[in-house]
């Protein structure tokens, strides 16, 4: 690997080198051909470092037969540019309020500075990465989100062109992953009357793992994985532990939505949902391809 900030291994004596590949040897068997959907976000996308250790272990997944489609957010990069407009955010139940002008910023944002920026860190470090967006290939077709009160369902808010999902076609992703490149997806969706919607990208990660069949479900975040009530990592949960952690509260905030989609991911034939510390170097090739845990998995069964 190439880089400024390559990780110098020559400390490590040759037999634990050894042990290291060999021990990825049965995962890549394993999950050769699959297909894995990554959702990229928090540090991992900010930090230039982490930037390229991202990008460079997409390339590795790929070059050992897996196949990664990439989803990614872009809120602090949304937040930036709206700041910069003179434009506050505003939030209700954790969702961006998108009125139309937003909805012009996140488009230009999130389908061009942000997808083309991790479109060419994937390039540099050795892929071949195709940015697209849900109008490409016809492919997250969407409708206006009804957003509920949490406390009182018969209350809902007008959060603007925020979507909800209606069908995912997956046929341009399938079509750049049989021809070796790597898919990178920007979560903007379009309607009937083709107009857009800014859709949360946990959301589209898990709805794509879905339509994808895919192996795995991998989500980067800012946290350790999912954390019990004293702040310790579970490493391990199934789908009926979860609804347990949600009814007690041990659940809440920016973890909501993301372990929604993994939930739904892992019932719907997700074999398994990871949701791994973003912060840590590799820590995605290091969670696929080892017996070491970076993360929370959600088994499907």
């Amino acid at each position: 690997m190439t880089g400024s900030h390559t990780t110098d291994v020559s400390h490590i004596a040759p037999r634990e080198k050894a042990e290291i590949l060999s021990q990825a040897l049965p995962y890549i068997r394993k999950f050769h051909g699959k297909t894995i959907v990554i959702k990229y976000g928090g540090n991992a996308m900010t930090d230039p470092a982490l930037q390229q250790d991202f990008a460079e272990d997409v390339v590795l997944l790929k070059l050992v037969g897996l196949n990664p489609v990439v989803v990614h957010g872009g809120g602090p990069q949304i937040e930036g540019a709206l700041t910069r407009l003179g434009k506050k955010g505003e939030f209700i139940q954790g969702m961006r309020v998108t009125d139309a002008e937003t909805m012009e910023v996140v488009e230009w944002v999130l389908a061009g500075q942000v997808q083309q920026d991790i479109v060419g860190l994937i390039n540099v470090a050795g892929g071949k990465a195709v940015g697209l967006t849900g109008r490409d290939g016809g492919m997250i077709r969407a409708k206006k989100l009804k957003m509920v009160d949490m406390k009182d369902p018969s209350k809902e808010y007008d959060v603007g062109q925020v979507g909800d999902i209606e069908s995912i076609d997956p046929s341009v992703v399938k079509a750049l992953q049989d021809d070796q490149f790597i898919p990178v997806v920007s979560p903007i969706g379009f309607g009937a009357d083709n107009e857009s919607y800014n859709i949360n990208a946990d959301v589209v990660a898990g709805k794509l793992a879905e339509v994808l069949q895919a192996e795995k479900l991998v989500l980067l975040t800012n946290t350790p994985g999912v954390l019990d009530k004293d702040g310790k990592l579970i490493t391990d949960l199934s789908a009926k532990e979860i609804d347990a952690m949600f009814a007690d509260g041990t659940l809440h905030g920016g973890m909501l939505p993301k372990i929604a989609s993994a939930l739904d991911a892992a019932r719907a034939g997700v074999k398994a949902v990871h949701i791994i510390d973003g912060r840590v170097p590799h820590s995605m090739l290091l969670e696929i391809l080892t017996d070491q845990a970076y993360g929370t998995m959600i088994r499907s069964r």
